[in-house]
């Protein structure tokens, strides 16, 4: 299965911050591109704790929504500030790759 999930990344300093609000998700890169790809790497393990719990990772939001959730978790970093993106991600690939990486 294959889902796009809206992401916020935001530029703190030399950090990136992400945050995706559709699973509560929070890490961080070193650049941009490495920002997506720790969040692609964030979503595909939530989603195989939610699979291996027996349920179906949530289906993502809308962007309106997305901003809202954001705009609504401000405790520590207002996240709605930093682009809004969308990562990828195939959670039936996802989860073959960690098995294999788990068995090397």
């Amino acid at each position: 299965m294959k889902q796009v999930y809206p992401t916020f990344i935001a530029q703190n300093g030399n950090d990136f911050l992400v945050y995706v609000p559709d699973l509560d998700i929070y890490t961080e890169g070193t650049s941009f591109v490495n920002a997506i790809e720790m969040a692609r790497d964030a979503i595909g393990l939530k989603a195989i704790d939610i699979e291996d719990e027996g349920q179906e990772p949530p289906a993502p939001s809308s962007p309106n929504k997305a901003l809202q959730k954001a705009k609504a978790d401000t405790d520590i970093y207002d996240y709605s500030t930093g682009i809004l993106t969308f990562v990828d991600i195939d959670f039936t690939e996802y989860r073959k790759q960690v098995a294999t990486a788990a068995v090397n």
